[in-house]
């Protein structure tokens, strides 16, 4: 293409150059006299003569005048070649009668050429100024251009095709960790990270990766300790039904105790397997159906719902109007866990409050007991799965989930559980949730 074009171009300026000398010739004789000497044109060799020396020739360019058909002087700068001496050049341009552009070939290549006829009035002598350029020569220079191009592009494209590989491989050696990672890990190696190095496409692509592996890590690590605790939890109650058909006997008084002991050992476990797919359901998008809730009318609900769990005092402390959005049947649940969780603390009418407030654009749902209270040392652990703490008036009853669901449930709404607690001065679990909807990723 950059040859085609430079052709092109030098092609039209050698038409434009030829163009130029036949107008100024043309302009010369049109004006009638000579310019040195303000006297009219008296012989057509004078207006050859002035013409020749008016007009420098550029590079690879000749001038030449002819009269009555015979060479009659050039310009002074040497061409490649003397078209005057070359008897097929005067013959074709000597003497025209009209003007006449074409090609003629020479040793040194084609000249395009331009002639125009000249003549004096009254006089019989006929003249010829001619303007050739040796068209090969200034196309010649062309392709040394496209020579140099040629040379200097081949050698930029080696350059660029060697820093592009030096690049490339920069590029996608993170690409390659990724791979080797990927290939590596396994459900008991999920250690390995991909080092981030700079704030590029890849160093974020590596810094995703490795948020991935920390979540798949987290995951392995909790569903690990869910099937270590959850075999620990469930080896009893099958330890204990176990023993009891072993001893099974003819007696009927003792097949109902046996019977009812494995009931309720059935019973335990089926709470706990429900518990487990509880909190399964928790990392999943469809674990909540929000709605809109007025929070009054849910709180004196709660209260009614606690009432039936166990003989105490239950107190409605606080009943807020206004409305929130989130899943009601989770809401609840998580309060009557709570709710249980004071029961097992308290002993036969003792004082246990529920109440709901709004605040800051977030709800509070909260249980209050008077029991035991709960140790700093416990206030976190406790939320854990088959996690225990402190002794209650009673056996601590379940397997230790009902806290992890509340606090799954709370997590799921976008909140959280507080909890405000001091060694024999009861506990209060309150749920924390946005009162703005839910948005829930579709994904």
């Amino acid at each position: 293409m950059t040859a085609e074009l430079l052709q092109t171009r030098t092609e039209q300026r050698i038409a434009d150059a030829l163009t130029q000398e036949v107008e100024e010739l043309r302009t010369l004789a049109e004006e009638g006299q000579n310019p040195l000497t303000g006297e009219p044109w008296t012989r057509v060799e004078q207006l050859l003569r002035v013409s020749l020396a008016r007009n420098v020739p550029i590079a690879n360019e000749t001038m030449l005048a002819f009269v009555n058909g015979r060479p009659y002087r050039r310009s002074g700068q040497p061409p490649p070649v003397r078209l005057d001496l070359d008897p097929g050049f005067v013959a074709a341009v000597g003497d025209v009668r009209r003007p006449a552009t074409g090609l003629y070939s020479t040793t040194a290549g084609q000249v395009r050429y331009a002639a125009i006829p000249l003549s004096i009035e009254g006089r019989s002598r006929r003249g010829v100024f001619a303007v050739a350029i040796f068209r090969d020569r200034e196309l010649q220079e062309v392709d040394e251009v496209i020579s140099v191009l040629a040379i200097v592009g081949t050698g930029a494209l080696l350059l660029a095709a060697l820093a592009c590989w030096a690049l490339a491989g920069r590029l996608l050696a993170p690409i390659r960790l990724l791979t080797q990672a990927a290939h590596a890990i396994g459900e008991t190696d999920l250690t390995r990270r991909i080092p981030v190095k700079g704030t590029d496409e890849i160093a974020r692509l590596a810094a995703t990766f490795n948020a991935m592996l920390d979540r798949l890590e987290s995951a392995f690590a909790s569903q690990r300790a869910l099937v270590s605790d959850a075999g620990h939890e469930l080896r009893t109650p099958i330890t204990i039904i176990r023993g009891h058909l072993d001893l099974l006997g003819d007696d009927p008084d003792d097949r109902r105790e046996t019977l009812a002991v494995v009931s309720d050992e059935l019973d335990r476990m089926g709470r706990m397997v429900e518990d487990m797919l509880t909190l399964a359901k928790a990392e999943r998008t469809d674990f909540l159906y929000p709605e809109d809730i007025d929070l009054d009318e849910l709180t004196e609900e709660l209260v009614g719902k606690a009432a039936s769990l166990a003989p105490r005092e239950w107190a409605l402390e606080a009943a807020a109007p206004g409305r929130i959005v989130g899943d009601r049947q989770r809401l609840t649940q998580a309060v009557m866990n709570l709710a249980q969780n004071a029961v097992q603390h308290t002993e036969p009418g003792d004082r246990i409050g529920l109440g709901g407030s709004l605040a800051n654009g977030h709800a509070r749902l909260w249980v209050r007991d008077r029991g035991p209270g709960i140790a700093p040392a416990d206030a976190e652990r406790i939320f854990e799965r088959f996690a225990r703490a402190g002794d209650g008036p009673r056996p601590t009853e379940g397997a230790g989930l009902g806290l992890a669901i509340v606090r799954a449930i709370a997590e799921a709404h976008g909140g959280r559980v507080e909890l405000d607690s001091r060694p024999g001065a009861g506990a209060t679990f309150t749920i924390v949730i946005p009162t703005e909807p839910l948005e829930v990723d579709p994904e």
